[in-house]
């Protein structure tokens, strides 16, 4: 097994599909495809290409870690008790444990994500 994983940003393999849960809702109906890149160290460490479709929810990241870098779209991360930070095509961020906030995402959004569970 290579330990050197290539990230296919435009998978052809089907996505699993979901919807935000009901209590994480705000507002739209945005709609989520998720594809599976990676998974290390027992599917703690998971690396995934993720899109949403345009709507507003609750992010409560709990004891993770996650890791961004938005491939295509335009979202809005309202940061609870901070501020509100708009993320386009080509920005990387950070979501820390303990972080808590709105995700809006304005245009339909596709990024790379790397989650670190403990």
């Amino acid at each position: 097994m290579s330990l050197l994983q290539t990230i296919d940003t435009n998978p052809n393999f089907t996505p699993k599909q979901a919807v935000p849960d009901a209590e994480r809702l705000i507002s739209g109906n945005p709609a989520y495809k998720t594809w599976a890149q990676d998974a290390s160290k027992g599917e703690k460490v998971l690396t995934r290409i993720w899109e949403a479709t345009p709507g507003e929810h609750h992010s409560i990241k709990g004891t993770v870690y996650e890791f961004c870098h938005i491939i295509s779209g335009v979202i809005e991360i309202d940061e609870k008790d901070g501020e509100t930070k708009m993320y386009r095509a080509g920005d990387s961020f950070v979501m820390k444990p303990g972080f808590v906030g709105v995700w809006r995402t304005i245009e339909t959004v596709r990024k790379i994500y790397v989650c670190v569970y403990d």
